[in-house]
C-alpha cells in the first residue's frame, strides 16, 4: 500500500472522491467513467453552498479517514498528510493530534490483506470490492453522519452503494472478525527519544519480537554517513543493535526525504539477518516493511533534542505495547551532551544558515513544522505561526 494509494483511499474516506476513483487501475476504462462522475459531484455540490474543502470536512470526516488509514495499514506518509490538512482547518485543528491516530487505531483492525502487512496488491483490492466493499465492511466504525461530495452522507452513499462478498473479495478484504492483525496497525510513540511523538507501521514488521526490544544504538549521522558505512565489515553492529539515522528530518535535510528505511547492513544481511529495529527523524514509501520507527520528534537538527545526542552503544529500547520509546542516559551525561550539541549547532550548520537564506528553500526552512504538525508551513495553520514567527532562535 503505496503513499499515492494510501491517499487515495483516504481521501475518499474523507468524502471528497468517488468511491471507485481510490483503486481502480490507471489503465482502466472505469477511469473515464470515475472522471464523468467527479464532475457530476463538483458541479451538484454548488447547489450545497459548499465552495471549499474545509465547508465540507467535519471531526467526523477525518475520524473516518483514520478508521480507513488505519484498516487498511496504509503508508505512514498519510499521517504527515493528514496532521497537515487537519492543522490548517479552523474547526478541527486541535481536536485532532497525533495521539488520535493511535487511539483510533486501538479499536480498529487491520483487514486489507495487502503488502507490506499482507500478501497481495492494489489491483487485487480493486478486484475485491475496494472502497465501496472496505466501507460496508467498516461500516459499524465509522461516523455515517459526514458530508460527501455527492451532497449525501456517506451512510447514505453506502445505502445506495450496495455491495455482496465473494470468495475473493473476502479474502482481501477481511471481516472485523477475522482480521489480518488485531488492531494498530500504525502507532504513535513518546519517551524521552520523541517527546513529541513518532510513528511507526507495526503491523509490517517483519520480526514481531522487535516491537518489544533494548539494544545497543549504530549512530550515522545522515544519509551520506549511511551510504559509507553501512555495508562496511568493519561496522561494528550485531542483529540485536538499534539502526539509528539522524539528520533527514525536514529541517535537518531539508525536505523529510523517503530515507528511513536503513538498509540491513551486509554482513548481517550474509548471516540471514532480515529485521532489525530502526529509528530515524526521516519519512518511508508506504511499500517498505520491517520495525522501523519515523517521523523522530523534534529531530536531530533542533537544539533540545535528545534524538541529535544518541551515539554509538548507548542502548535504545522500544515497547510498543506501552507505545514508548527512549534512550538510557544518565541525565548529567544527557544535559552535557545536549550543552556541546548546541555549542556546535551555534558554529554552524543549517540550523544556523537558515536565518540568513535567501528564496523558497530559506522560507520553508525557517517555517516548517515538525512532523507532528504535518511539516507545513507554520503560517498557514489555522492559529498562525505562533510566537515563534519564522524560528529565528
Amino acid at each position: 500500500m503505496g503513499t499515492a494509494s494510501t491517499m487515495a483511499c483516504v481521501t475518499a474516506a474523507l468524502g471528497l472522491t468517488p468511491l471507485m476513483g481510490a483503486s481502480a487501475p490507471a489503465v482502466s476504462s472505469a477511469r473515464q467513467r470515475i472522471a464523468e462522475e467527479t464532475g457530476s459531484n463538483a458541479v451538484a455540490i454548488l447547489d450545497q453552498s459548499v465552495r471549499a474543502p474545509q465547508d465540507l470536512l467535519t471531526k467526523e470526516s477525518f475520524l473516518n479517514a483514520i478508521i480507513v488509514l488505519q484498516a487498511i495499514g496504509g503508508s505512514t506518509n498519510a499521517i504527515v498528510h493528514l496532521m497537515a490538512i487537519i492543522n490548517r482547518h479552523p474547526k478541527v485543528k486541535g481536536d485532532i493530534t497525533l495521539d488520535t491516530i493511535d487511539e483510533i487505531g486501538r479499536n480498529v483492525p487491520l483487514i486489507v490483506d495487502l503488502k507490506p502487512s499482507g500478501d497481495n496488491y492494489m489491483t487485487d483490492f480493486h478486484n475485491g470490492g475496494g472502497m465501496v466493499a472496505l466501507l460496508h465492511t467498516l461500516r459499524p466504525l465509522l461516523r455515517l453522519e459526514a458530508l460527501t461530495i455527492t451532497g449525501q452522507t456517506l451512510g447514505q452513499v453506502l445505502d445506495t452503494s450496495t455491495f455482496r462478498a465473494f470468495p475473493f473479495s473476502s479474502q482481501i478484504i477481511r471481516s472485523l472478525q477475522n482480521p489480518l492483525y488485531p488492531a494498530s496497525s500504525l502507532v504513535v510513540l513518546h519517551g524521552n527519544l520523541a517527546p513529541n511523538g513518532c510513528v511507526m507501521k507495526a503491523s509490517a514488521s517483519k520480526d514481531k519480537r522487535l516491537l518489544h526490544h533494548r539494544g545497543p544504538a549504530v549512530v550515522f549521522k545522515n544519509s551520506a554517513d549511511l551510504a559509507k558505512r553501512i555495508d562496511s565489515d568493519d561496522l561494528v553492529v550485531t542483529k540485536d543493535s538499534v539502526l539509528i539515522l539522524q539528520g533527514i528530518g525536514p529541517i535537518g535535510n531539508p525536505g523529510m526525504p523517503e530515507a528511513g528505511l536503513i538498509p540491513i547492513p551486509r554482513k548481517l544481511g550474509r548471516e540471514g539477518v532480515t529485521d532489525m529495529l530502526r529509528i530515524s527523524d526521516g519519512r518511508m514509501s508506504g511499500t517498505a516493511g520491517g520495525t522501523i520507527v519515523l517521523h523522530v520528534s523534534p529531530e536531530s537538527v533542533v537544539p533540545g533534542s535528545v534524538f541529535g545526542v544518541v551515539r554509538d552503544g548507548d542502548v535504545v529500547w522500544v515497547d510498543v505495547e506501552k507505545r514508548e520509546i527512549g534512550v538510557d542516559i544518565e541525565d548529567g551525561e544527557l544535559q552535557r551532551r545536549l550543552d556541546e550539541r548546541k555549542k556546535e549547532i551555534e558554529a554552524g550548520g543549517v540550523w544556523k544558515e537558515r536565518v540568513g537564506r535567501r528564496g523558497y528553500r530559506g522560507l520553508y526552512e525557517r517555517c516548517v513544522n515538525q512532523a507532528e504538525e504535518g511539516c507545513d508551513f507554520d503560517f498557514l495553520k489555522a492559529d498562525g505561526p505562533g510566537d515563534d514567527v519564522h524560528r529565528r532562535d
